[in-house]
C-alpha cells in the first residue's frame, strides 16, 4: 500500500488534503476564540456617586443594576452594633472587616418602624484587638454597594465574630429593619463641614473594586469548532481511504491476471506490470 501511496497523484491529494485540514484547524481555532468573549459593555454609571435612598429601598430584594453602584448616605454611626467579619484579605495578608450599623437619614420606614441601617465595613484590621468603635455624630459616608452575602456558620467565633457578611444574620443579631446590601466605605467626612474624620487607629481603609465583566461563553461557537476539527480529519481519512481504494483495485486485478495466467500456463504478472 505504501507504493500505492507514493505515487504522485496520491502524493499531491495528501498536500491538498493537508492544506484543507489546516484551514479547518485555523477555523476551529477561530471559532473558539469567538466562544469566550467579553460581553459588549452596558451602560453603566456604577462608578457615579448617587444617593443611596435614590438606589436601593430597604425590605426589598436587591437589584442586580445596584449591584457595585457608588453610592453616599447621610445618618450616624450605631457603636452598639458592631461584628468582626472574618478571613478578608488586605494586600495579600488575612484579617477582619470591621463593620458598624449606619443609620441612614430619610430611609423609607419598614413596617411603621423607623431609624432602617445599612451594615457598613468601615476598615480593614489585622488582629481583633485592633477594632475601635465608629466615629460619632452626623456623618457622611461613601462606598461601594454589594448585595448581601450567604450566611456561613463558624464553630470557634468569638463574640461579635461572624463568618460572613449576611443582612439576614445582621438582621437577627442587632434586630433592627436593614437595607438588603451592604457598603464598603471608601471616604467617611462629617456632614456639617465635608471635612475628612481622623484617622480610626490601626483600621486601614479599604479598596473594593467592582465586578468584572462577565465572559459568557456561547456553546454554539464551541460546536462549531469541533465540527472543523471532524472535518480535518475527514480529509485525511478520505484521502487515506482513496488510496487504499486504489491499493485493493491494483491487487484485485493482479489477482485476476495471475488467476488468468495459471489457467493458461503464462507467467504471473508482478504488481509493477512485469513477469518474474
Amino acid at each position: 500500500m505504501l507504493r500505492t501511496a507514493l505515487k504522485p497523484k496520491w502524493i499531491a491529494a495528501l498536500v491538498g488534503a493537508l492544506l484543507v485540514s489546516w484551514v479547518f484547524v485555523a477555523l476551529s481555532q477561530w471559532q473558539f476564540s469567538r466562544s469566550v468573549s467579553e460581553a459588549p459593555p452596558a451602560v453603566s454609571t456604577t462608578e457615579e456617586t448617587r444617593p443611596l435612598t435614590g438606589v436601593l429601598d430597604p425590605g426589598q430584594s436587591f437589584p442586580a443594576t445596584a449591584a457595585d453602584q457608588m453610592v453616599t448616605a447621610t445618618g450616624s454611626f450605631d457603636a452598639s452594633r458592631q461584628v468582626l467579619v472574618r478571613d478578608r484579605l488586605q494586600d495579600g495578608r488575612k484579617g477582619w472587616w470591621v463593620v458598624s450599623a449606619f443609620t441612614v437619614d430619610g430611609a423609607p420606614q419598614i413596617g411603621g418602624e423607623g431609624g432602617t441601617v445599612i451594615p457598613v465595613a468601615r476598615g480593614w484590621i489585622a488582629s481583633p484587638e485592633q477594632a475601635g468603635p465608629p466615629p460619632s455624630g452626623a456623618v457622611r459616608l461613601t462606598g461601594r454597594l454589594l448585595p448581601s452575602e450567604a450566611p456561613k456558620p463558624v464553630q470557634d467565633a468569638f463574640d461579635g465574630e461572624v463568618g460572613a457578611l449576611s443582612v439576614a444574620q445582621l438582621i437577627n443579631l442587632w434586630d433592627v429593619p436593614s437595607y438588603p446590601g451592604f457598603v464598603t466605605a471608601t471616604e467617611t467626612v462629617a456632614a456639617a463641614d465635608g471635612h475628612p474624620l481622623p484617622a480610626q487607629g490601626s483600621l486601614e481603609p479599604l479598596s473594593v473594586a467592582a465586578q468584572p465583566v462577565e465572559q459568557p461563553v456561547n456553546w454554539l461557537n464551541i460546536f462549531y469548532a469541533v465540527e472543523w476539527v471532524v472535518f480535518a480529519g475527514f480529509a485525511l481519512f478520505l484521502w487515506w481511504r482513496l488510496v487504499r481504494d486504489d491499493y485493493e483495485r491494483t491487487q484485485d486485478a493482479l489477482a485476476d491476471a495471475r488467476a488468468d495466467a495459471e489457467s493458461e500456463g503464462s507467467p504471473q504478472p508482478t504488481e509493477t506490470g512485469g513477469t518474474p
